[in-house]
């Protein structure tokens, strides 16, 4: 039995099979479009835009 998947830029089916090297896009214009996304800071990972915490109060940071 072979796993469907949907493209997860236009929602088609997708064959999960070695044969289908775009996998999980349908096709290499899906695969292109969703690598162009990332690239236009579209998606995020959470988290804060904050600078990390630094070593002592004044706001330096120490180099060990």
């Amino acid at each position: 039995m072979v796993t469907v998947v949907k493209c997860p830029s236009c929602g088609k089916d997708v064959r999960w099979t070695p044969e289908n090297r775009f996998r999980p896009f349908c096709s290499e214009r899906c695969k292109q479009i969703d690598l162009g996304a990332w690239a236009a800071e579209k998606y995020k990972i959470g988290g804060t835009d904050e600078e990390p915490p630094t070593d002592d109060a004044s706001g330096e940071q120490r180099s060990h």
